[in-house]
């Protein structure tokens, strides 16, 4: 008689037991099942997406490196139109796609005025020296490290007005330049500047002609900061820094007519806008902080 009364409340907890499982099946699948990209990106915007780990992402012509957990992340430029197409193998022979729109942006034009004028119309050897370092810095770029410093949530490198943004067209002197490649903070020289996100610093020069005191610091998956015209440099190539880690400060070396912070963003050669970048962070943060 016992082992039927046991036999009995087995058999009643088999289908509980079957139905947590498939409830626990339920809640996992369907998260690692999922392709999720933004429906819209601005121009200069840094996309995030999320596709089922394993899967091969295909952006253009590149393939783009997933993390375990399938995060993905490529850049849009400034002047990039839409829409984007991310091709997407979840397996062998099943490819999905996801399409996204742009949005447009307008660029003012900004007048800066008592530049150097070898920095604006540089003589052949000036020239030289700027190609150099230049390339110096679009190797360092290059760079595709499986580390996802990317998905924190950046903070401001230092506090300071915007006096400078990314994509507006630039005139020195009256000679018309290329789009701003990045973000300028006004702060008063010797400013500590922070990492806004960690990573490991790629390049680090004193003297750059253009760029003076420069440092590339690389968020892993081809994303990168730049921050330019440093007067103090504190790290060094090879170094591991923590976001908010002091690595340098706030000069105004090279093509510069004061004190400020340009700071730029890359994903390997696409330039991208620092601060939507912020904005998704405090996005992020709201996100957490919501009941």
């Amino acid at each position: 008689m016992r082992f039927g009364v046991i036999a009995a409340a087995l058999a009643l907890l088999a289908p509980c037991s079957a139905l947590m499982a498939q409830a626990q099946t339920a809640a996992t699948a369907p998260a690692d099942a999922r392709i999720v990209f933004p429906s819209q990106v601005s121009q200069g915007g840094l996309v995030i997406g999320k596709v089922p780990p394993g899967s091969k992402v295909r952006y253009g012509e590149r393939q783009l490196r997933t993390t375990a957990y399938g995060t993905v992340v490529f850049g849009v430029g400034r002047d990039a139109s839409g829409p984007l197409t991310v091709q997407v193998e979840v397996a062998p022979g099943r490819v999905e796609t996801a399409s996204i729109a742009v949005a447009a942006r307008e660029f003012p034009t900004e007048y800066i005025q008592g530049v150097p004028p070898k920095t604006v119309n540089p003589p052949p050897e000036i020239a030289a020296r700027i190609e150099r370092e230049q390339a110096q810095v679009v190797a360092a770029r290059a760079r595709d490290d499986d580390r996802a410093d990317f998905a924190q949530a950046f903070i401001w490198p230092v506090q300071g007005r915007i006096s400078g943004r990314f994509g507006n067209q630039r005139v020195y002197n009256g000679q018309k330049g290329s789009g701003h490649s990045g973000m300028d903070i006004a702060a008063p020289s010797g400013t500590a500047i922070k990492a806004p996100a960690a990573g490991v610093i790629t390049f680090a020069g004193p003297d750059l002609y253009l760029t003076g005191g420069t440092v590339l610091l690389d968020h892993g998956h081809g994303v990168s900061s730049n921050f330019l015209h440093l007067s103090r440099i504190d790290v060094k190539v090879g170094d591991r820094v923590s976001q908010g880690q002091i690595i340098g400060a706030v000069g105004a070396t090279g093509r510069a007519t004061g004190p400020h912070l340009h700071w730029g963003m890359n994903w390997f050669d696409v330039r991208i806008d620092p601060l939507l970048v912020l904005e998704r962070a405090q996005a992020m943060q709201a996100g957490k902080s919501a009941p």
